[in-house]
């Protein structure tokens, strides 16, 4: 797929308060001109993904994959906030001179959507056949079905929910928590700040982001005399130091607010009175052992949307079987992409 940069020259007003005089946004697409009035699929990227699906849901994106950019136009823009090069706090504040860091505007998933449908315009995209969202993606997806249910034809909402809960919220907080505990996040200069902190923020979200059964499977060391255990140990430190590889301290900050922005319901009367808006085909697919967005809650959401289908993923992984599972979650997608596409 193909990167793009667009730059707006106009103010963005945020929802919580603030202001910017001008965004960067970041997407992309397929690798050829969009064709007026062609089928259109798009995705909305995961927490600490970014604007190219291959990369980071290369199971399912890809030449030959269930989205396959060469025979669809497929397009993923970049969230605010995101390190991957849309505006954030890593953008040089025009006052100072210097990153916007923690003065940055909070951002809620509201504000994301807002900037990505202004990337649809640029494209002169008018209908979107098929859009997908998994976790923060389908927070995103939510929004925009409710914001523009006329453009959307399907929709998928992947693991992913209404409103945040204050289980997620508590987790959210732990890893702000993370961050605070390293002195360097709140006296850095620039991005490198925080990264000790950041690495234990990771740490403690892959704990949201699996299950007893998944850890017990891969993480268990395999010596029958071990004194101390350390496989686990070895692999949250190493996804820790992964993470901070990619990503940064302060990006990553204003991402756990936007996922405790989320509620459908916010000024519309109401979660079940936003939903009512909802005009596209929607399918809500639920991990059975996703303990952040269990199916119980997906379940209440397919009801609450007007003759939405609902579908259950099995995993031992959690919230990440979307990106484990791609096998039994092309055979749940297959046929919603056909019925939507007509192919």
């Amino acid at each position: 797929m193909k990167e793009h940069r667009l730059h707006i020259d106009a103010p963005f007003e945020f929802e919580a308060g603030g202001r910017l005089p001008s965004l960067e946004l970041v997407y992309h697409t397929s690798d050829r001109a969009y064709r007026q009035d062609e089928p259109v699929i798009w995705i909305c990227h995961a927490l600490t993904g970014n604007s190219d699906p291959q990369d980071w849901w290369p199971g399912m994106v890809g030449p030959g994959r269930l989205f396959d950019p060469d025979r669809y136009y497929i397009v993923c823009a970049g969230m605010l906030c995101s390190p991957y090069g849309p505006t954030g706090p890593a953008a040089v504040n025009p006052e100072t001179g210097r990153p916007y860091l923690l003065d940055f505007p909070k951002t809620t998933v509201r504000d994301m959507v807002r900037a990505e449908i202004l990337v649809r315009e640029h494209l002169g995209i008018e209908h979107i056949d098929l859009m997908i969202g998994p976790s923060i993606g389908g927070f995103q997806a939510l929004e925009w079905a409710v914001m523009e249910p006329e453009r959307i034809g399907s929709v998928v909402f992947l693991a992913t929910a209404t409103r945040v809960t204050p289980f997620m919220t508590a987790f959210n907080e732990s890893q702000r928590m993370a961050l605070l505990a390293d002195p360097s996040f709140l006296e850095a200069r620039d991005i490198t700040g925080g990264r000790a902190g950041l690495a234990c923020a990771r740490s403690i979200a892959l704990l949201s982001y699996r299950t007893f059964e998944g850890y017990n499977l891969t993480q268990q060391d395999r010596g029958t005399d071990t004194l101390f255990a350390d496989r686990a140990c070895s692999y949250q430190r190493y996804q820790g130091e992964k993470l901070v590889r990619r990503f940064d301290a302060y990006s990553y900050w204003y991402l756990t607010l936007a996922l405790d922005s989320q509620n459908i319901g916010r000024g519309r009367g109401g979660v079940e009175n936003a939903l009512s808006r909802i005009r596209a085909r929607s399918h809500v697919i639920s991990i059975d052992s996703d303990m952040l967005f269990p199916p119980s809650h997906g379940r209440a959401t397919a009801a609450a949307i007007d003759g939405a289908e609902y579908h259950e993923l099995g995993s031992l992984f959690g919230h990440d079987g979307f990106l484990v599972e791609n096998d039994a979650l092309e055979k749940i997608l297959e046929p919603i992409l056909r019925d939507a596409l007509g192919v």
